[in-house]
């Protein structure tokens, strides 16, 4: 069984900045690669980054790019979301999830994602 618990959330101001984690239990973290989505109120889940098992790859969905950074430490089982130059349009729970490719989904679907955390919450004032 994997658990996955993010922290790092909370009430920023528009500009500002934050960074969010999502520690791992298990053995076989590092195999995995991980991914971050969030949930705005009434709003579908989507996608917003995610990272290959070994670190050297990662993507993000295009309302981030360039503002946010996935990173990972497998030696801490734990992955990384920072966030800079935070909007009100961030707001939202953020949750890590693990990928598992044998669930033949695309990457950016939740489908995709078999483990996740229970979310971080991130308000972003204007």
């Amino acid at each position: 069984q994997v658990q996955l618990v993010e922290s790092g959330g909370g009430l920023v101001q528009a500009g500002g900045s934050l960074r969010l984690s999502c520690a791992a239990s298990g053995r076989t973290f590092s195999r995995y690669a991980m991914g971050w989505f969030r949930q705005a109120p009434g709003k579908e889940r989507e996608f917003v980054a995610r990272i290959s098992w070994s670190g050297n790859t990662s993507y993000y969905a295009d309302s981030v790019k360039g503002r946010f950074t996935i990173s990972r430490d497998n030696a801490k089982n734990t992955v990384y979301l920072q966030m800079n130059s935070l909007k009100p349009e961030d707001t939202a729970v953020y949750y890590c999830a693990r990928h598992n490719p044998t669930k033949g989904a695309t990457w950016t679907s939740v489908s995709a994602y078999d483990y996740w955390g229970q979310g971080t919450q991130v308000t972003v004032s204007s």
